[in-house]
């Protein structure tokens, strides 16, 4: 018997990350998106899916890190990804401890990154990278190399027709955020909560129907309960 609703995690974490993340949040066992969109890990019962235990989108990690290793050289771009340090300096950059940051170094098809160029040389670094079939993300912090084919929106469309195909009917889907980069996933949500955030760009939306997308007062996880309590309140 399914439970009424399916919490289903969606960031620019890795999976190794967002899998302890579950088991704290005593989620274990659901799917979850990883690293923008281009990382699924699925439902722990859908062990017949063709893509069980996990869903990669285009290239991988370790592709990625070559062609950016080929631009670096080539063109003298400058960043310094996750790869070129340890993990003791990720903790330094995050805060997080040892372990946590082992975790977080953990990508399949993503490679994260601090830009130290100017914005001129970045607008050249995402020229490239879009000619060589890939996308450059903004995170809160670090920046983002992916497969052009991947995304938030994509990996939950995706989710949504597995759920279509598992369940025989479509499920209703609420999806919550607080950054710009939520913004592809919030868009296919049938509901939205764009929790208010300190990101100055803040979240646009293509759909900013007042039926279907709601803009918290409060930030951080009072936001999140805010939003979740409005739609609940109004269904």
């Amino acid at each position: 018997m399914k439970a009424a609703y399916q919490v289903i995690l969606c960031s620019s974490k890795t999976a190794a990350e967002m899998l302890q993340i579950q088991t704290m949040l005593n989620l274990q066992g659901l799917p979850l998106i990883a690293e923008n969109g281009a990382v699924v890990q699925l439902d722990v019962h859908w062990e017949n899916h063709p893509h069980y235990p996990r869903l990669i989108a285009g290239i991988s990690h370790s592709e990625i890190r070559l062609v950016l290793h080929k631009l670096r050289e080539k063109e003298q771009f400058k960043f310094t990804t996750f790869d070129d340090v340890d993990d003791q300096v990720i903790s330094e950059w995050t805060g997080l401890n040892r372990a946590q940051s082992a975790l977080t170094r953990l990508h399949e098809a993503s490679v994260s990154l601090i830009w130290r160029d100017s914005d001129e040389r970045m607008a050249q670094f995402v020229a490239r990278l879009n000619e060589l079939g890939l996308q450059f993300v903004p995170g809160a912090r670090f920046w983002h190399v992916l497969d052009a084919s991947a995304g938030k929106d994509q990996a939950a469309n995706w989710l949504i027709e597995a759920y279509r195909q598992q369940w025989h009917t479509r499920p209703l889907t609420f999806g919550l955020g607080d950054g710009p980069n939520d913004a592809p996933l919030l868009d296919v949500m049938d509901y939205a909560v764009v929790v208010k955030g300190l990101n100055r760009e803040g979240v646009h939306l293509r759909n900013n129907d007042p039926q279907r997308v709601y803009r918290s007062q409060n930030e951080g996880p009072d936001g999140w309960r805010e939003g979740m309590d409005y739609f609940f309140s109004h269904s």
